[in-house]
C-alpha cells in the first residue's frame, strides 16, 4: 500500500529533511512513486484524493493471514494490512454489525476520535491488538492519521519525495531510489497524526521519540526511537 500527501498535508519530521538534504541519492517525484507502484503491482488501483493526495493499493503478493483493504466512507478513506485479534469485541464497542471488517473498524474508531473530543489518540490505537498497519485520510478536515502495531509484523516506511510530498508504504523496496536518504522505518507501536502535530507513542504516551541519525553506509536517514523503552525502528 502506498500514501503520498503534499506539505499542505503533512509536515515532515526534521530529521528526515536533513537526512534528504544531505545526500546525493536519487529522488522522484510523487506521481512517478505512485506510476512506479502501480507499474510494478498487478491490478494495482490508485486514486487522486483533492490535488494533494494520492493513495494506491494491490492484493499482489499479499499474505493471506496479514491481507490488505481498503475502504471509505463518509469522506473518510483508509488502507489497512493485517488483522485483528479482537476485531469481534471491538465490533461491539463501536456498535458494527458481525460483517464489519479491520478497515471498517479503524475508520469507526477513527471517527470515534475525531467527533468525541476529549478522546485520547493512543487510546484508539492502543485498543487494537494484532498485527497491522494503517493509513486514515480525513477528506473533510485534510487529517491524516497513521500507526503500526507494536511489534512491527507488518512493516511501514515514509519518505519525502523530489516535490517534498510525505510518502508511506509497506515496501521499502518502492521507497529506495523515490526518497533518498530521507527513507525511514515508521516505529513500531507509534502514530503520527495531523491533529496533534506529529509522531506519539501509544505505548508510552508521555515518552518524547527521538531520531538517531544513521551512518553512511546505510540506507535509512534516521531510525526513529521512544526514548526509556525498548521500542526501536525495525530496519532490515
Amino acid at each position: 500500500m502506498l500514501g503520498v500527501f503534499s506539505s499542505s498535508i503533512v509536515s515532515p519530521p526534521d530529521e528526515l529533511v536533513a537526512a534528504g538534504s544531505r545526500t546525493p541519492s536519487p529522488k522522484i517525484t510523487s506521481d512517478a512513486l505512485v506510476n512506479r507502484f502501480v507499474q510494478s503491482n498487478s491490478s494495482a488501483i490508485s486514486m487522486q484524493i483533492g490535488d494533494f493526495v494520492q493513495l494506491a493499493y494491490s492484493h499482489s503478493k499479499e499474505s493471506a493471514v496479514l491481507p490488505r483493504s481498503f475502504a471509505v466512507k463518509d469522506d473518510i478513506f483508509c488502507l489497512f494490512e493485517g488483522s485483528l485479534d479482537n476485531l469481534g469485541s471491538l465490533r461491539q464497542q463501536y456498535g458494527l454489525a458481525k460483517s464489519a471488517n479491520e478497515v471498517m473498524l479503524v475508520i469507526e474508531a477513527y471517527k470515534a476520535l475525531r467527533d468525541r473530543a476529549p478522546y485520547p489518540p493512543n487510546h484508539v490505537v492502543g485498543h487494537l491488538e494484532g498485527n497491522f498497519a494503517f493509513i486514515v485520510f480525513d477528506k473533510s478536515t485534510s487529517t491524516l492519521f497513521v500507526a503500526t502495531d507494536q511489534v512491527g509484523k507488518v512493516p511501514l516506511y515514509w519518505g519525502i519525495t523530489a516535490d517534498g510530498y510525505v510518502a508511506f508504504a509497506n515496501d521499502a523496496d518502492l521507497l529506495k531510489g523515490a526518497c533518498g536518504k530521507s527513507l525511514a522505518s515508521f516505529p513500531q507501536g507509534c502514530f503520527y497524526s495531523t491533529t496533534v502535530g506529529g509522531l506519539r507513542s501509544y505505548e508510552n504516551p508521555k515518552n518524547k521519540i527521538t531520531a538517531v541519525p544513521a551512518t553512511e553506509e546505510e540506507i535509512w536517514g534516521a531510525k526513529f526511537m521512544v526514548e526509556g523503552s525498548a521500542v526501536v525502528a525495525a530496519t532490515e
